[in-house]
């Protein structure tokens, strides 16, 4: 992976010390002549090249003699000077005029000279100043040596993963990370940050993912992603191609990276309020047939009623009424004490056990009691208002009645990218997603049963779900237990946001590897940033597309390296090219989804079966097919549907008066 150097190093620049400025053991300062191709971020090495130090034959050293001492820098900062003392006399030799300064007699003599940060040094014991000997540009070797690369890259197992080029002062040198250290168990996790639309940072992280997927060490076992597209249609073409340059693909064959993009991706997205239609931008129909659809009921809703109750309305009594609920209701045969028994699978089956619960209260007791099962009346009237809400306010995602269609828990498989697809959806609807989809994820990891031994998450807009200030929301306190606990379990979070000071310190301190792209001078003026010098500041803020600094564990500075373009289309590409398509009649959507499941099925047969078919009811059926799956479609749904009931045959339901309810003074509805 490391080509040798193909002929001996010519020296650059020689190290130089005063009593200013002196050279120490964590920085040096070296001149080179005037015209030279080192620039900040460039690596050299100081000491000998393929002779001694100054250029000459390698003599035998006596046994006494200490080993040749190697330091190998970053350039940090650069100067430019002459011999003058003062702009006067410039002015003065030019006699004022700007056009006759290259007139003069004589040049002044210049010097390039610049700053350098030790990276390594060799030996590394005992730790000294910088020697004043000659340096050189690094080669291939040498940023290996330099980034302490060489011992993850050519141990027994190896664990390299590439992540760019190094293209600095003309050489083009792979730079890889330890997965040790970027996936677990070691440290792990990834932060990106940069400006909307200049940093790359959703193109960096599919390069990143494709580079695991092909590098990613088989005695660490299985590897799957799951991203979450939180912004138009970024993530919804990752199996479909995209334009690449010849230097594009020159430096993918140089990372040893396939210049395709992902085998094996599964969408999922929430239907629209319809419960038919998907809510997403990847609706062409040469694409919808990769999209499954993700609804959930009440079972999974109750789950994580935190995420989506306020917390200032939502009181200690309210949660014990909901913890009663889900610990001794949901899913189970539940006598109500007024003679009904309910088995409560769905909101509406919740609903009707509310009702049957209230008009008890007032039927039996006369309107007298205020309490059952010693949970107030108005406790529960305020969690059953806010519980039947959520299906309102969540349409499409959280189904009313009905089973629900998930991600494939256990059974997550090998170098695949899951998209959850939620641009589209309510903010309250998003973090639902979020905490339940990473919840369930940390329990299979931790029972070892989701089917993969390490998982990367990938969160965008990290500024949103995780700032540094206001409240702590369950979305917060589930990225902060990722961020400190995830890597025990193989769960490693990839995010990205615009601005990394204005997220919670936790979150971005935890990240193993941080990558930077072009960055706003107002966000490098933080006190998160003075770690860097200024000429390093100045570079980041005018990065090109495609270029990052990167920090890692094994790199004792921040290296900055170019990626090439994912092989994937981008989002705006890719509408252009299958646009969304429009929302479909009821009857049509349903063809769709059952000729998906099985394309024996008949568009006119499944019409004919819904015709004058409540719309709940069809929806209901069509949920169960797409979670079953069965080999006869058709035949399951009509099954699953049932036979026609006309209205004419149906049962009225007889409906008895209910004496008014008597006042309670705390009753706010």
């Amino acid at each position: 992976m490391i080509a040798p150097p193909e002929k001996a190093p010519t020296p650059i620049g020689r190290v130089v010390a005063t009593e200013t400025k002196p050279a120490t053991t964590h920085q040096f300062h070296f001149w080179t002549a005037t015209e030279t191709t080192i620039g900040i971020g460039a690596i050299v090495k100081v000491g000998p090249g393929s002779g001694s130090a100054d250029g000459g034959a390698q003599h035998a050293a006596p046994l006494h003699q200490h080993v040749e001492r190697v330091v190998y820098g970053v350039v940090t900062d650069g100067f430019a000077y002459s011999d003058l003392v003062t702009p006067l006399h410039d002015v003065i030799g030019a006699e004022g005029d700007p056009t006759r300064a290259a007139e003069a007699p004589t040049a002044r003599q210049e010097i390039r000279y610049w700053t350098a940060a030790v990276l390594r040094q060799t030996p590394e014991e005992p730790l000294q100043p910088v020697p004043l000997s000659q340096v050189y540009v690094a080669d291939d070797t040498d940023v290996a040596q330099a980034l302490r690369m060489d011992a993850f890259l050519h141990s027994a197992a190896p664990t390299a993963i590439p992540v760019g080029l190094y293209t600095s002062a003309g050489r083009d040198a792979p730079v890889y990370l330890d997965a040790d250290f970027l996936l677990g168990p070691e440290a792990a996790h990834l932060n990106i940050s940069g400006v909307s639309g200049l940093a790359t940072k959703t193109s960096a992280v599919e390069f990143l993912l494709g580079s695991i997927f092909a590098h990613f060490p088989s005695h660490k076992g299985r590897v799957a992603a799951v991203c979450f597209n939180v912004k138009g249609p970024d993530l919804c073409f990752l199996d479909q191609p995209g334009d690449l340059s010849d230097e594009d693909r020159h430096r993918y064959q140089r990372l040893g990276v396939p210049a395709a993009p992902f085998e094996r991706v599964r969408y999922y997205a929430p239907l629209k309020a319809d419960g038919v239609n998907l809510n997403t931008l990847r609706t062409h129909p040469d694409l919808i047939d990769a999209v499954e659809p993700l609804t959930w009921g009440l079972q999974e809703v109750v789950d994580f009623a935190e995420v989506l109750l306020n917390r200032d309305d939502i009181d200690a009594k309210a949660d014990a009424f909901i913890d009663f609920l889900r610990d001794r209701v949901l899913g189970r045969t539940f006598d109500d004490g007024f003679g009904g028994t309910h088995r409560v699978q769905t909101f509406a089956d919740l609903d009707r056990l509310f009702r049957s619960i209230f008009d008890g209260l007032e039927i039996t007791a006369g309107g007298r009691s205020d309490t059952w099962r010693t949970h107030h009346i108005a406790t529960m009237r305020k969690v059953r208002n806010r519980l039947m809400n959520i299906s309102t306010r969540c349409k499409g995602l959280v189904t009313d009645d009905g089973p629900s269609s998930d991600l494939p828990w256990n059974e997550f498989a090998d170098r695949t990218v899951y998209v959850i697809d939620i641009a589209n959806v309510d903010p309250l609807g998003q973090d639902l997603v979020f905490a339940r989809v990473v919840s369930k994820l940390r329990e299979q990891l931790e029972r070892r049963e989701l089917g993969v031994d390490a998982l990367v998450v990938f969160v965008d807009e990290l500024n949103k779900y995780a700032p540094g200030d206001g409240s702590e929301t369950y979305v917060k306190k589930m990225l902060l237990d990722i961020s400190e606990r995830g890597r025990y379990l193989g769960l490693v979070l990839f995010g990205a946001e615009q601005f990394r000071s204005q997220v919670h310190r936790r979150v971005v301190g935890n990240a193993g590897t941080q990558l930077f792209g072009r960055m706003d001078m107002d966000e490098l003026a933080t006190p998160g940033y003075q770690v860097l010098s200024p000429a390093t500041k100045s570079k980041l803020a005018t990065l090109p597309i495609g270029e990052l600094m990167v920090r890692h564990p094994h790199f004792t500075q921040p290296i900055f390296v170019r990626f090439p373009k994912p092989p994937v289309l981008r989002g705006r590409d890719g509408v252009e090219r299958f646009p969304p398509a429009a929302d479909v009649p009821f009857e049509d959507a349903v063809v769709r989804q059952l000729v998906q499941l099985d394309r024996r099925v008949r568009p006119n047969q499944v019409k004919d079966l819904i015709a004058d078919r409540e719309p709940d009811d069809v929806r209901r059926a069509l949920a169960a097919a797409r979670r079953t799956r069965p080999d006869d479609v058709l035949a399951y749904f009509r099954k699953i549907l049932g036979s026609r009931v006309t209205p004419d045959a149906r049962v009225p339901r007889e409906h008895q008066a209910v004496p008014p309810l008597n006042a309670i003074s705390d009753e706010p509805y």
